[in-house]
């Protein structure tokens, strides 16, 4: 009888393979980490350290062996290793606390995992720790408690100039407004008891002592609205801009009935904001285009928007007066004025409103115009990219 050989793989040996490894080979294995990796007996003597606890502490391990924490640290920092070393050895187990030790550049932070070695009776003879230096996530932690501790101080410090600015605001709404009264009710008493005593001068002068009265009231208005505009809050809800534009008009041909005014309002005006800041912008940017064409006779307002619906730019533009573009940078300040009160009466402040209003909302406002050419206003109510180079 012949046996046949038998066609396969040959035989592979079974059992974990015979790699040799040393304390060489383990030396270089937790020398090759950034981790700070050390052993000290029970009395707390140094066994092991590696390369990142010489590189740290300036040290050779050949210094080190033998000598323990108070060789090396404070007391204060001694004391807490040491304690840390008899909780790993009394827990059985490893424990993981938080460590600080010098460093170059002040104190470091460590995280640490310490854990008993056991003898083969279980009985515990020496400490092992890896400590892993967390002194970047602190450092950060640190600062961003400090920011937030300086944020919450700032807050509170505008919450009380809230609170100034709301009892200033208390002062010159009531305060101011007794004087105001009273001088322009002397100034009627004086044009209807005194008539026959008055001359055409006289007249004119009381007459000027009202107008400038009617216009520091309205100033006090304005200045406590662009106030409330600041601190408001603000609700975003669905806006029908058009439908807005449409009864802002409506209000100003009943309080100019003789103005004959073509008005122009786009069709899908909709965006998102606080409803009544965006009537009040809204508002103030019409009733500009409407006063400033008001030496027109073919005067006409329009109101639209371009781009697309998820980043509109909308407009309002007049054929009115216009103004030199070089001024363009004082448009949106209180109480800048590019026209003389005695061509177009105002404030200047609503301007002010109305860039403050659209920053709020995260939005802005330019103008471009042309003396005697008309002024188009374009605004946003959201941060988009700057659309100047594409609007119509």
């Amino acid at each position: 009888m012949t046996t046949e050989p038998v066609v396969g793989n040959p035989a592979r040996p079974t059992g974990p393979p015979e790699f040799p490894v040393g304390p060489s080979e383990l030396q270089a294995l937790i020398d090759n980490t950034n981790a700070v990796i050390y052993m000290r007996d029970l009395d707390g003597r140094y066994m092991v350290v590696n390369h990142e606890y010489e590189r740290l502490f300036h040290m050779r391990r050949e210094e080190m062996i033998g000598l323990t924490d108070y060789d090396l640290f404070s007391t204060e920092i001694a004391d807490e290793f040491r304690a840390n070393d008899l909780r790993a050895v009394s827990s059985g187990g490893p424990v993981n606390v938080e460590e600080e030790a010098p460093g170059a550049d002040g104190p470091h932070t460590y995280i640490t995992v310490k854990f008993p070695l056991l003898d083969s009776a279980g009985k515990a003879y020496a400490v092992c720790g890896i400590s892993t230096d967390i002194t970047a996530r602190k450092r950060t932690e640190e600062q961003v408690r400090r920011l937030n501790a300086e944020l919450e101080q700032r807050v509170q410090e505008l919450e009380a100039s809230t609170r100034e600015l709301d009892a200033f605001a208390y002062s010159v709404s009531h305060d101011l407004r007794a004087p105001l009264r009273s001088v322009h009710g002397f100034s009627q008493i004086l044009l209807e008891d005194y008539d026959g005593k008055l001359d055409d001068d006289g007249r004119q002068c009381l007459q000027r002592i009202q107008s400038n009265v009617t216009r520091m009231g309205q100033l006090i208005d304005d200045l406590l609205r662009l106030s409330h505009v600041t601190r408001t809050g603000l609700k975003r809800e669905l806006v029908d801009i058009g439908a807005q534009a449409h009864e802002i008009f409506d209000e100003l041909r009943r309080a100019e009935p003789g103005r004959r005014v073509e008005t122009v309002i786009a069709d899908a005006l909709v965006t998102t904001g606080d409803r009544l800041l965006i009537r009040l912008a809204l508002e103030n940017l019409l009733a500009n285009a409407w006063k400033f064409t008001g030496k027109n006779d073919q005067a006409a307002i329009c109101v639209g928007a371009v781009g697309p619906s998820d980043s509109q730019v909308f407009f309002v533009r007049d054929n009115g007066a216009g103004f030199d573009m070089r001024y363009a940078e004082k448009l949106f300040n209180p109480f800048q004025r590019l026209h003389p009160v005695s061509e177009f009466e105002g404030t200047g402040i609503g301007l002010a409103i109305v860039q403050r209003i659209l920053s709020r909302h995260g939005g802005r406002i330019w103008a471009e115009s042309e003396p005697g050419k008309g002024c188009t206003f374009f605004f946003t109510l959201t941060d988009i990219p700057d659309p100047r180079d594409g609007h119509a």
